[in-house]
Formats: C-alpha cells, structure tokens, sequence
C-alpha cells in the first residue's frame, strides 16, 4: 500500500501548484505598485510609446483601403489559382479575440496575483506593439507583392469564363473587393497577426513559470506550446480554406514570431534568464526601493550616533561641573576648619 501513498503524492494538488507556481521571491515586495497608486505615472512616462501606438494603428488602416500591385496573372499561371472560393474557417473577426483579448486577460490574471503594474503595463504594451508592427509590416509586403491567392480564378471570372489582353494578362470581370482581396496572398495576415500575439504569450508564460529553471519539468512546455499549437492550426486552415499557398503562411508566421519576440525582449529579460520571470521596470523599482531604504537607515544611524555623542558629551560636562562643584566644597570645608583651630 506504501506505493499507493507515493503515487498519491505524486499527482496531488499542492505538487502540481508547486510545480507550475510562478517565478520569483517571495519575499520580494515593491509595496503596493498597483494601478491605482502607480498605473497613472507608469503610462505618463510611456506616453510617447502609446502616440506611436496610435500612428501605427493610423498606419494599418491605411495600407488596408489603398491597392495592392495587380501582379500580371497570365493563362499559364491559371493552372495554381483554380482552387475554389470558401468562407474563412477563423473569421477575421475572431483574430483580435484570440490574438489580443485572450492574452490580456491572462495578464490581468496574473495581474491579480501578483499586483505588479510594471508587468500588466508592459506585457500589454509589448502585446499591442508586436500585433501592429506585424500588420503594418504584413500589409505593406501584401500590397507591395500583389500575389495572387489560390482562388485567383474564381475571383477575377466568378462565371468561369476567362479573358485576357493582347500580352497575355487577366481582363477580369468580377466584383472589384474580391478582385483587390485576390492580390493580398503574400504573407499570410491570419497567420502573422496570430503568431505574433500568441507568440508573445508564449514568451510570456515561459518566464513567468519558468521554463528553463534546468529542472526537466517537461509539462510546463505543454503549456507554452500550446499558443503556438493554435497559431499553427490557424495557418494550416489558412491553406486548407484556399485562401494562401504555404509559403505565405510559413512566411506569415515566422514574420509574427520573430516581431513578438523582439517587442518581448525590450520589456522583459529572455525566458530563459533567472530574472526572465518579471519585467525590466520590476527591478528598476526594486533598486531604488532598496537604495531608499538603505539611505533612510543610514540617515537614521548617523542621527543616533549625533544624539549619542551629545548625551556622552552632556554626561561628561555635567560630570565635571559636579567634580569642579565638590573639590570646591571640600576646599570651604578644609579652610573653615583651619580658621576653627587657630581661634
């Protein structure tokens, strides 16, 4: 029954709430760096960040209304861009949900735990930055590349019947949104904006549970590989729903993965850091906080040793008056006496 026991303790709450608790002391405490005591002054000092934030957001739009190159599409090339027109498995509206929200709310979980403004902000922040700068970045070698997609075809002769010009090139009639979404294969926008926020989260996780502690725990890579497990599925429907050809969403996803990895690294140390469990900022605030408190205490010694030297040197003033005092005393006695005697 021994075995039992063992077994028992193996698979037993508090070991997997030890093995998957997040990084850190414990006895680590900034004092109370919340939102509401510090949220206001951390984004004042990152405003510019958040302008930016708003230019790239300006950006993106941009680049979404104009048109993309109308690439020549000659009646060879026709033989690849047959596939047929389908829905989108994942909605473009599901994107920003998955890609955006979800990891936000996984920030403010930990927020709640830990009660760290440096890291809610800054994993926010880092999150917004690697999603737009993978947009604006996707969307401009779209329109600059004008691939076509797989479903071309159908796209540009919804009737099936094909036209072409003198040198060779596509004389399409059919609806002009269809015509422009047909050029915007290269990379793939679904896959880039999905690694590049799950991507992110996936850094995240990694060292906030400390992935790379050296200490073999195989399950906590199940958890960050799952954000990148959903990525991935998110590209393969790309392919499947003959809306890009492969190239474009191996390009789209190492596009996101190497943006978000590189917004991460410039608020967080790398995961497999033993600081990688919180951000830059945390330890900033942590020095100085310790600077503050070693200065108070030194303040608080020299002003004990001043008031210690003045009581010792008070004591040995009033010493030596009551010494003065009583030889003084003695002095009178020994006169008065003397003058007794000879009388």
């Amino acid at each position: 029954m021994a075995w039992i026991t063992r077994l028992g303790s193996v698979f037993s709450f508090s070991y997997f709430r030890s093995l998957f608790q997040f990084g850190g002391p414990r006895d680590v405490d900034l004092g109370a760096h919340t939102i509401k005591s510090h949220g206001a002054a951390v984004a004042r000092n990152h405003m510019h960040d958040w302008l930016i934030l708003l230019l790239l957001v300006v950006i993106e739009i941009v680049l979404f209304i104009i048109h993309p190159f109308y690439r020549f599409v000659g009646k060879d090339m026709m033989e690849d861009l047959k596939y047929p027109m389908k829905d989108n498995t994942v909605p473009v509206w599901a994107v920003p949900i998955y890609a955006v929200l979800l990891p936000i709310v996984v920030f403010v979980l930990i927020y709640l735990r830990r009660r760290d403004v440096y890291d809610l902000h800054h994993s926010i922040l880092g999150l917004l930055f690697a999603v737009l700068i993978t947009g604006v970045i996707t969307d401009a070698i779209k329109n600059a590349v004008g691939r076509p997609r797989p479903d071309f075809f159908w796209r540009c002769f919804p009737d099936g019947v094909d036209a072409y010009d003198r040198w060779g090139d596509v004389i399409c009639h059919g609806k002009a949104s269809d015509i422009k979404e047909g050029h915007k294969s290269f990379p793939s926008g679904h896959t880039s904006w999905s690694f590049a926020g799950l991507g992110f989260l996936s850094l995240y996780l990694s060292g906030k549970i400390q992935v790379f502690d050296r200490r073999g725990h195989i399950a906590k890579l199940c958890i960050v590989f799952l954000p990148l497990l959903v990525a991935s599925l998110v590209g393969v429907s790309r392919v499947d729903d003959y809306w890009h050809h492969w190239q474009d969403v191996f390009a789209g996803g190492l596009l996101g993965l190497v943006v978000a990895t590189f917004c991460y690294c410039q608020f967080f140390p790398p995961p497999y850091h033993h600081e990688g469990w919180g951000p830059y900022a945390y330890f900033r605030a942590l020095e100085e906080s310790r600077g503050n408190t070693n200065g108070e205490n030194s303040a608080n010694g020299q002003r004990m040793e001043y008031h210690r030297h003045d009581a010792n040197t008070e004591t040995r003033s009033n010493g030596e008056m009551f010494l003065a005092f009583s030889v003084d005393q003695n002095s009178r006695s020994t006169l008065d006496e003397l003058e007794a005697g000879r009388r």
